[in-house]
């Protein structure tokens, strides 16, 4: 008897050389299952029909081939294999689960939910003194193992988050995993009152005007090279987008643009930003961050590259005493439970800002896995911030 199939997008290292290929290809690959006599863990595991499953950043970096490789090579040596199931945003319908899953963790069949997407050791030091996010036996879905761009994903019981459908609608539920990225920036410090400076508007820049917003902050600035980004970050509620020129006559790259922070400085009294977030991860965009801030303020670091980075003026930073803060993932599980309470409370407009303006209010964002081509989802890509895969 032929096990059941599933529709997924995978990258597959033997026939996709990473440094010559780009994209994904959909596969025709085995449904996981629970089997609990062949593998214990599965007394706590979930089987989900994936419904909607967001495309990020890092997705995009795999899809270009500019990121995570090592971490994808390494997990597929270790498990003997050569195809990854990508993705790691989703909402889904729990369809089984493990002998262990009901009593110990309250999840059933019909059951809506999303996931973290840091699957978590528990016994490492940072778990066990509750810093789970920076868990140092960390996996990551759609990297270190496979993920969600499929029909099917087997996740374990402790990672998942419950969704009230009634409460949030099916789309922006798959984003609750990124949209959480903006807010544990905004909740790394006191934003009541502040004036924040928001360096670089892709998706997490977005979310995080609004959640900065809903989090007290009294004007919101924005940096921003992309002209389709800084229209939506306006509509979004930030107060002045500044464009961020694309010069590459500057003698260093890594420098800070002097117009921008000069700009950003007299748009907060001149004095400079109270909150300074970076959200696109370059080196020059971090110096813009630093720079912009006034004396005795806050830099959150969120935007990720690899690679050595300058610091420009390193001894502005302590004489200035800024603080740096470097912010990853969600805090397990407070994050999410504020992540929910600004997402059902439809008072503040998020969920509705992102339906309708982040993800175009219909069905142009969205792809249907059977209808995934690599060329025209090329195309997706780079019409939306957050194309949505449908299943």
């Amino acid at each position: 008897m032929n096990s059941p199939t599933m529709q997924c997008l995978v990258y597959d290292k033997s026939t996709m050389p990473w440094e010559k290929t780009r994209g994904f290809v959909k596969r025709e690959l085995p449904q996981p299952t629970l089997d609990e006599a062949h593998d214990p863990t599965d007394a706590d595991s979930v089987l989900i029909k994936v419904i909607f499953a967001g495309f990020c950043g890092s997705d995009r970096g795999i899809w270009n081939r500019t990121a995570f490789k090592g971490m994808i090579f390494d997990s597929l040596k270790r498990e003997h294999n050569t195809q990854r199931i990508i993705g790691h945003e989703m909402v889904g319908e729990v369809v089984a689960v493990g002998s262990r899953v009901q009593a110990r963790w309250g999840f059933g069949p019909k059951d809506i939910v999303s996931t973290e997407s840091h699957i978590i050791c528990g016994t490492c030091y940072q778990c066990r003194i509750g810093q789970t996010h920076i868990c140092s036996q960390d996996v990551i879905i759609g990297l270190g193992r496979n993920g969600c761009f499929a029909e099917y994903i087997k996740l374990p019981a402790n990672v998942l988050w419950p969704t009230d459908p009634r409460r949030i609608g099916m789309k922006v539920a798959a984003l609750q995993e990124p949209f959480g990225n903006a807010v544990h920036a905004c909740t790394t410090c006191d934003l009541r009152g502040k004036t924040v400076a928001i360096f670089g508007c892709g998706t997490i820049g977005l979310f995080t005007i609004m959640t900065a917003r809903a989090l007290g902050a009294t004007r919101i600035i924005g940096v921003e090279p992309n002209p389709a980004n800084r229209e939506m970050a306006l509509r979004l509620g930030a107060d002045e987008v500044i464009p961020l020129p694309i010069d590459t006559d500057r003698p260093h790259s890594w420098a800070a643009n002097k117009p921008v922070v000069k700009q950003v400085r007299k748009l907060c009294r001149g004095i400079g930003a109270d909150v300074s977030m970076e959200m696109a991860g370059f080196n020059s965009s971090v110096n813009n961050a630093i720079q912009s801030t006034r004396r005795g303020g806050e830099v959150i670091l969120f935007g990720l590259k690899q690679g050595n980075f300058h610091i420009q003026a390193f001894d502005r930073v302590i004489v200035n005493g800024l603080k740096l803060h470097s912010v990853i993932g969600r805090r397990i599980f407070e994050t999410w439970y504020i992540t929910r309470n600004l997402l059902e409370d439809r008072s503040n407009g998020i969920q509705d800002n992102i339906h309708d303006i982040i993800l175009g209010g219909g069905d142009e964002a969205v792809v249907h896995i059977n209808d995934f081509e690599p060329k025209s989802f090329e195309d997706t890509l780079a019409a939306w911030p957050k194309p949505l895969i449908q299943f």
